[in-house]
C-alpha cells in the first residue's frame, strides 16, 4: 500500500484526488491545501516555489512515497527544482494542449488557465513543441474563478457573466481547463460555449501516471480501503464543517460529471 500526496493552493486538486481515489481505492492518500497562500495564479515565481517546496517536505515527512502536484501554475513554477532536490516520484499536471491539439488540429481551443500559467515559459514551450497555431490556440487567464473556487461559490448567475465578459463571441470547438481549479466550473463554461463543446484537462492523464508509478513500484497486490487525511497549509483539517465542504466539492464534481455525461460531451 503507497502513500500518495497531493499538494494544491487550494481545494483544485481535490478534483484530481477524487479521480484517484475511484480509480486506486487501495491506497493510503494526503492532501496538502496551501490555502494561507491561495491563490497561486498571481504569486511570483519565486514566492510559489518556495511554498511548493514547504508543502512538498510536510508530505515526505508524513510519509509521501509519491507526490502529486495537482496544480498547474505550481507545477510550472517549481516541479523542475523539486525533481532535481527530491528522492521520490514527481507528478506534475500541465495544461492538457497535446491531446486537443492532436485531436482537433485546425479548429479553435481555448486554454484557460491561471495568469502565471499562461505568461510561463513552460506552457508557451509546450505550445511550441506541439506547433500550435497562435491563430487557432487562445490562451485566457481567469484569475477570479480560483477565488470563487476557494469560497464554494459556483452559482452560474455569477460565473456566466464573468465568462461571458472574458470569453466573448469566439466559436470554440474545445476549451482546456488548465487550472484543476477550472473543472468545478464546467457548467457555467458550457452555457457560455454550447453543448458540443469538448472539455480537456489533465486529470485522466495525471491519474493513469500515478498508477503506472505504483504498479512498478509496488505491483498490484495491495488491500482495497481507501484513507485520506486532510491538512490546510500544514494543519490537520479535523473541524466537521470543514470535513463537510471538502465532501460538498465531491459532490459537486459527481453531479458535474453526470450533468455533462447527459448532454453527450466527450471527456478526454
Amino acid at each position: 500500500m503507497a502513500v500518495i500526496g497531493f499538494f494544491d493552493s487550494g481545494i483544485g486538486g481535490l478534483t484530481v484526488l477524487h479521480e484517484a481515489m475511484k480509480k486506486m481505492p487501495q491506497e493510503q492518500f494526503l492532501y496538502y491545501a496551501d490555502t494561507d497562500h491561495v491563490p497561486y495564479g498571481t504569486k511570483t515565481p519565486e514566492e510559489i516555489c518556495r511554498y511548493t517546496k514547504e508543502a512538498a517536505a510536510f508530505l515526505m515527512e508524513k510519509g509521501a512515497d509519491i507526490l502529486v502536484i495537482a496544480c498547474n501554475t505550481a507545477t510550472s513554477a517549481a516541479i523542475h527544482l523539486l525533481r532535481a532536490e527530491l528522492p521520490i516520484p514527481i507528478v506534475g499536471m500541465e495544461p492538457a494542449v497535446k491531446p486537443a491539439v492532436t485531436k482537433l488540429p485546425d479548429q479553435k481551443i481555448l486554454v484557460c488557465a491561471t495568469p502565471i500559467t499562461v505568461e510561463g515559459e513552460k506552457l508557451h514551450h509546450l505550445l511550441e513543441t506541439e506547433h500550435a497555431s497562435p491563430e487557432n490556440v487562445h490562451l485566457l487567464p481567469l484569475p477570479e474563478l480560483v477565488k470563487w473556487a476557494e469560497k464554494g461559490e459556483f452559482s452560474t448567475e455569477v460565473i456566466v457573466p464573468y465568462l461571458q465578459e472574458r470569453i466573448g463571441e469566439q466559436n470554440y470547438a474545445a476549451v482546456v481547463l488548465g487550472c484543476t481549479h477550472f473543472t468545478l466550473f464546467r457548467d457555467s463554461f458550457q452555457k457560455i460555449l454550447g453543448d458540443d463543446i469538448l472539455f480537456i484537462d489533465g486529470t485522466n492523464g495525471t491519474v493513469n501516471r500515478i498508477k503506472s508509478l505504483l504498479d512498478d513500484r509496488c505491483g498490484s497486490s495491495r488491500e482495497e480501503s481507501t484513507r485520506v487525511r486532510y491538512y490546510r497549509s500544514g494543519r490537520e483539517i479535523l473541524a466537521s464543517d470543514d470535513i463537510a465542504f471538502i465532501e460538498t466539492i465531491y459532490t459537486r464534481l459527481n453531479t458535474l460529471d453526470e450533468y455533462i455525461s447527459q448532454k453527450e460531451i466527450t471527456k478526454l
